[in-house]
């Protein structure tokens, strides 16, 4: 398997949501869960349909058994997921009852597959001009470094990816040795 790179510029990201939404709000809401959360994809696969919508709407927070680990974990899904969630089961699945696959193929009634997900973001990415190595795994790796650029301590980034050092994080989420050296050159005191 082939190391992947999250995706560190945001307006290619705002630019795949759009590529994404044209193909359907499936394939949105596939990378927009993914790169919000930080789940691994086989966990984001195997969400249904009342994982995250009860009786009063789509909820706040999810709870999962990740398959990797088999440890129950609870996320937040922010404003802008939820509302997405809503849109999305609401015009591309308006009859979807609680135990069906949140992301379902449009071959039955399974989720789609990690390799339909692979592909659907490759294509995606190569659409706006992203060179790096892409893969399913790159939407955590850019919730990861997201979450570092914008200030959250290593340490917490590394407690929710379940990493065992904050070196192994920091290489994780493609923190490289010329983004190191750019802090300590910046800093003239």
């Amino acid at each position: 398997m082939h190391t992947v790179q999250p995706i560190k510029d945001r307006e290619k990201i705002e630019a795949m949501k759009k590529i994404l939404r044209a193909s359907s709000l499936r394939d949105e809401l596939l990378f927009t869960i993914g790169i919000n959360t930080g789940l691994r994809i086989s966990d984001i696969l195997a969400l249904r349909v009342g994982d995250v919508r009860n009786q009063k709407g789509v909820v706040e927070r999810i709870e999962i058994v990740e398959k990797k680990t088999k440890k129950t974990r609870v996320v937040a899904l922010n404003r802008k997921t939820r509302r997405l969630i809503e849109l999305y089961l609401a015009q591309e699945r308006p009859h979807a009852r609680g135990d069906e696959p949140l992301f379902r193929s449009q071959k039955g009634g399974r989720a789609i597959s990690r390799q339909h997900a692979h592909y659907i973001l490759n294509r995606a990415a190569k659409a706006v001009g992203i060179v790096d190595r892409i893969g399913t795994h790159s939407l955590r790796k850019t919730f990861g470094y997201f979450a570092y650029k914008q200030g959250t301590d290593l340490a917490m980034i590394q407690k929710i990816l379940n990493h065992s050092s904050q070196a192994e994080t920091l290489r994780y989420i493609g923190i490289t040795q010329e983004q190191i050296d750019e802090v300590t050159a910046g800093l003239d005191l």
